[in-house]
């Protein structure tokens, strides 16, 4: 199943993806920028948060691990796998992380955003994604990592592993709950006012690109959507929750925060 992003460079997505998929086989694609500082790990929170000596709250930049029980849900699928190889990653560098922080450093709930790598200098996030223990996000302006994270995660696509193993992907009548989904449908419109741009897909969704967004997608081919299938992902939020607002149509919507977050099927 062919994908391509919609970037502003997307006729050269094709021949850039293969050279790295041809790399990724000999060596690690998202390399370490030359000497980090490293910081002693307290304890793994789950699969993308951990917390150090020093008190700081890290919240790994550019995947989503699966969430462990929490409000009377039960842990998702792979949710413990995905902290425990966190786990086993941080004291396989000796309990110490070198921490690349993010263009914007922190999350609104103060913790601190940032890709981490092990003592030889192997990124964090790959690895995860490469097993396939979590799904890979991009949100600007933290998105510098994005294409070697989609390598990662192909890699994990194409093998069947972890997530992979069973399809994760839903349509938008299957969605149930805010929160995290990997959704695909076919655009059947494409709007465009004050409020961004909005792509309505088949069933109850609608993907939402703020204006402030839309200079990192490729506008024209937007608008070339209606008719075909896409494959987006983020976090659904329920509509009918929000006074005041027409979910006639679309009870959920999907905010598109970067342009790594939605991908033509065919």
């Amino acid at each position: 199943m062919a994908m391509s992003p919609l970037t502003k460079k997307a006729p050269l997505a094709g021949a850039f993806f293969f050279f790295w998929a041809l790399s990724f086989a000999l060596q690690a694609a998202c390399p370490a920028p030359g000497k980090l500082p490293t910081y002693k790990v307290r304890k793994v929170v789950d699969g993308d948060t951990l917390r150090l000596i020093d008190g700081r709250s890290i919240r790994m930049i550019g995947l989503n691990a699966p969430e462990l029980a929490r409000k009377g849900r039960s842990d998702e699928p792979y949710a413990k796998a995905a902290r425990q190889r966190l786990d086993e990653l941080v004291k396989f560098s000796g309990g110490r992380v070198g921490l690349r922080l993010g263009r914007e450093s922190k999350d609104k709930y103060g913790r601190t955003l940032a890709h981490l790598y092990d003592s030889r200098g192997r990124n964090l996030e790959e690895h995860l994604l490469a097993e396939g223990l979590a799904f890979r996000i991009a949100i600007g302006p933290n998105a510098a990592l994005s294409d070697c994270h989609a390598i990662a995660e192909r890699a994990a696509r194409r093998a069947g592993r972890g997530l992979w193993r069973r399809p994760p992907q839903q349509s938008p009548w299957q969605l149930r709950r805010s929160g995290f989904a990997l959704v695909q449908g076919r655009v059947t419109k494409v709007d465009r006012n004050r409020g961004g741009v909005w792509l309505q897909l088949e069933g109850p969704l609608v993907l939402r690109i703020e204006l402030k967004q839309l200079r990192q997608f490729d506008a024209a081919a937007l608008q070339r959507l209606v008719g075909r299938r896409v494959e987006a992902r983020g976090w659904v939020i329920d509509r009918a929750r929000r006074g005041g607002v027409n979910t006639r149509d679309s009870r959920w919507m999907l905010p598109l925060t970067h342009n790594g977050m939605l991908e033509v099927i065919r």
